[in-house]
């Protein structure tokens, strides 16, 4: 927070953080002391939330794993100490409700909120309002549970949220016209890039209305990673696009995030391999072609972001209270 208490953007330019692509959740945590620390890692049971979930846990921290399946959750998670699992449907108001509703009750702060899980390229579907499932899962969904969690972050007085977004924002940035597929043919690529877009604009505009109540936000690409998040793909789809990180190193830009002292006073960036990424320049929406390491411009768009969080609150009906 600057002496005056005026929000300042902060820049899309590296730190040099020492770490890199190779980089374990474990090894980002190596020497930290988060015991009080609360956490809650949405789908922390399988895939890098898992590894999410074991890095805060060896660190000290107690982390609530949010689960559309507690049953399946606790086995994961067992001889992980300092763990908790609770019932979360991201599809679904009435449970993430529910569930902020639980946490509030514990009169817990809440120290860290990693937005994790997610739905890649389903076919369509749309949740009980009519909504196409990955908007409302990965990004609508989220949106709700931050604002419904934000009297236990506030509490904290020096929270962070980390949303997990991808370089699926590649197949092109969110419609606002037309967010749920009424109006255009459905694609599931471009329905994830759009949820993946959001995902990294809400960062950007959580950042800026959380900065006063010492909250800040990120929003990080993981790399490409082979786990369960992938089950609606075919066999040659899973095989484009490069190089695999192993879930630990997947996990490591989200524990770093949320942990590392070197983004004091920082937020609202997008990071990549355990930094800030760079905007890249010239990168033409949808194309497969072309090879890129960085954040692409409409993912960090400070206007993009304004409009999307009002698209939000009209379609949750969730907003910050004053």
């Amino acid at each position: 927070m600057t002496a005056n208490n005026e929000y300042r953007i902060t820049p899309q330019t590296p730190i040099s953080s020492g770490f890199g692509a190779n980089t374990t959740a474990l090894e980002v945590v190596k020497g930290s002391d988060l015991q009080g620390k609360i956490a809650i890692v949405t789908g922390g049971h399988s895939g890098i939330g898992l590894e999410t979930t074991r890095a805060l846990a060896a660190a000290g921290a107690v982390v609530v794993v949010a689960a559309r399946s507690p049953e399946q959750a606790g086995p994961a998670l067992a001889g992980i100490a300092g763990t908790e699992v609770e019932k979360l449907d991201l599809s679904d108001p009435a449970s993430i409700d529910a569930f902020a509703r639980r946490f509030l009750a514990t009169g817990r702060p809440l120290h860290f909120l990693i937005a994790n899980a997610g739905i890649m390229a389903p076919p369509l579907a749309r949740d009980a309002r009519g909504y196409e499932s990955q908007f409302a899962t990965n990004h609508l969904g989220h949106f709700q549970l931050t604002l419904r969690l934000w009297p236990a972050l506030k509490q904290a007085e020096s929270a962070r949220v980390v949303s997990l977004s991808s370089a699926g924002v590649r197949f092109g940035g969110v419609d606002f016209e037309d967010p749920n597929f009424e109006k255009r043919d459905y694609d599931k690529w471009k329905a994830y890039g759009q949820s993946k877009t959001a995902n990294a604009l809400f960062a950007v505009g959580l950042d800026k209305r959380g900065y006063a109540d010492g909250i800040r936000a990120f929003s990080v690409h993981p790399g490409r990673i082979d786990t369960e998040l992938a089950r609606f793909l075919s066999e040659q789809e899973r095989g484009v696009g490069g190089v695999f990180k192993t879930t630990a190193q997947g996990a490591a830009t989200s524990v770093w995030c949320a942990t590392s002292p070197q983004l004091d006073g920082k937020g609202g960036v997008y990071c990549l391999d355990c930094d800030i990424a760079e905007i890249v320049q010239g990168f033409k929406m949808g194309d497969m072609s072309q090879q890129y390491h960085g954040v692409l411009p409409w993912a960090v768009d400070a206007g993009m972001a304004e409009r999307l969080w009002i698209l939000s609150e009209n379609m949750t009906g969730v907003k910050l209270e004053a």
